[in-house]
């Protein structure tokens, strides 16, 4: 594993020869799927995952979309962990840092660098508020670390309903809507969503670097995802 690694690292390092980096990335996909936790413990190493795959989405390298895709989705798969005793947290660390910096990662439903795709039905599923559920997550704490009681964890978990809420309702008011012909209360809807999921994220991302329970954390990446996917909607 150690050999295979820093023959990976070698091909990847400072290369700007798309062509190489393509077909690196393709055997480090090879060797995911069939090696073990002595292989994967070294990938998900800050030398390999930041030093080697992150430093290549650099503008300098002019990767090409489907490539930086790749190396974000590896990044994101690989902060959630393995099966068996891989330690991620150096590569989760990596992950949180590109949170906070405001990198969007590609979508979930997107694996292998494969395209999206959308399986969801266009009509809603849910019927729409009178107004957008407010975002109030608990407050930072002054030190670096929080650790919540039950209630707390309870409180977090209510108001990240109620941020899926209104991404599903954003979702389908996106899909509904054909620009030149918009509805108007469904567009001053839209413009209030689009605020309110702004703040969320932002609470999100803050917490996810003081927050120290896992399940929280799991719970806060996905949201924050589905944030990131229906912003980028609107924004498109």
């Amino acid at each position: 594993p150690k050999d295979a690694v820093k023959a990976l690292k070698k091909k990847l390092s400072k290369n700007c020869n798309h062509k190489e980096i393509r077909l690196t990335l393709s055997l480090l996909d090879m060797c995911i799927e069939n090696c073990g936790p002595r292989f994967q413990s070294l990938v998900v190493k800050k030398d390999f995952c930041k030093d080697k795959l992150v430093k290549l989405l650099n503008p300098r390298y002019n990767l090409p979309i489907d490539m930086q895709e790749k190396i974000l989705t590896y990044i994101m798969t690989w902060a959630r962990g393995f099966q068996g005793m891989v330690d991620v947290s150096e590569v989760k660390e990596v992950y949180l840092e590109l949170l906070k910096k405001g990198v969007e990662f590609p979508s979930s439903d997107t694996s292998r660098g494969g395209r999206k795709t959308s399986s969801q039905p266009s009509k809603k599923s849910s019927p729409s508020p009178t107004s957008p559920a407010k975002s109030s997550l608990l407050p930072l704490p002054t030190g670096p670390t929080l650790l919540l009681t039950a209630e707390q964890i309870g409180k977090l978990y209510s108001e990240l309903d109620m941020a899926k809420m209104n991404v599903r309702v954003m979702s389908s008011i996106l899909k509904e809507n054909v620009p030149g012909s918009e509805n108007p209360d469904d567009m001053n809807l839209l413009q209030k969503l689009y605020k309110t999921c702004r703040m969320m994220q932002e609470r999100i991302m803050e917490l996810l670097v003081t927050v120290e329970n896992e399940d929280v954390i799991v719970e806060l990446i996905q949201v924050n995802e589905d944030l990131n996917n229906v912003l980028l909607g609107h924004e498109r």
